[in-house]
């Protein structure tokens, strides 16, 4: 299912975060949990490996994540301050020391001129540190090449943070 740029992006985070004793939690929206499934591709991720969310809704992005409503409402649930919530949410709920987060719009349909299909915004933290975020925009792809895209480029954005 992974490519093999994809799965060595894996193995290098699960080995950094196993170096520094670090558990990894996932936040995903429009990935719906590739981000996760990626990392537990390799074996013994459990060891570093300690949850994922797939918050495809709203609704779940506020009950688990506690991204609250009025920021969805006023941002969009795509955009850098939603991402960026998601990922300091994940870390709070699952006592874990790295997130990473990822919210898009992958297609065919959902695009708007202000936010068209491709647009994708993540956010990885490290305990106690900075939330860093990206914004990319994968024009032209289909949904399943913008999914995979954001799994390549979430795991970039752990490897930053780590």
């Amino acid at each position: 299912m992974f490519s093999t740029d994809i799965l060595a992006r894996a193995e290098e985070v699960l080995d950094k975060a196993r170096n520094n004793a670090w558990r990894l939690v996932t936040a995903e929206s429009c990935t719906g949990g590739l981000v996760a499934a990626s990392l537990t591709e390799i074996p013994g991720s459990s060891d570093v490996m300690r949850c994922g969310f797939i918050v495809y809704s709203n609704m779940s992005k506020t009950d688990l994540l506690d991204v609250p409503v009025e920021m969805i409402l006023r941002r969009g649930a795509v955009s850098e301050e939603v991402a960026r919530a998601m990922a300091q949410g994940a870390l709070e709920a699952s006592d874990t020391d790295l997130a990473v987060a990822v919210t898009g719009i992958a297609g065919p349909g959902g695009g708007t001129p202000a936010k068209p299909v491709g647009t994708v915004h993540i956010a990885a933290v490290r305990k106690g540190r900075p939330v860093l975020h990206q914004e990319y925009h994968f024009d032209g792809m289909t949904r399943a090449e913008v999914r995979m895209k954001s799994v390549e480029a979430a795991l970039e954005l752990l490897l930053r943070v780590m």
